[in-house]
């Protein structure tokens, strides 16, 4: 089964792996977290190699994060994988995802 690498910088996020179907073909989708944080600086990009896909994320309610997708997050991914094409789009939607607190 092919296997594609996607690597999220920006906002948290959590590992993930799943089997999807692409042109009806399996692919195993490895989602793959980056710690934001500075302190993390230099271990990153250690997780960037053989990725194809990078996915940036920011906050929707942070002009800071969206910010930091033009001055740390694109930057970052081309210094690190300048073989990687990139394409910059305004999205046609944006899935807000919320975390309500436990009802107990």
């Amino acid at each position: 089964m092919q296997a594609i690498k996607c690597v999220v910088v920006g906002d948290g996020f959590d590992n993930y792996s799943a089997n999807v179907m692409v042109d009806g073909k399996p692919v195993n989708l490895g989602l793959w977290d980056t710690a934001g944080q500075e302190d993390y600086d230099r271990l990153r990009p250690l997780s960037y190699p053989q990725t194809d896909v990078f996915l940036i994320c920011f906050s929707l309610v942070s002009p800071a994060s969206f910010e930091n997708v033009r001055a740390k997050w694109y930057p970052e991914v081309r210094h690190h994988c300048p073989n990687t094409p990139s394409s910059w789009w305004a999205p046609s939607w944006i899935c807000e995802m919320t975390r309500t607190p436990s009802r107990g």
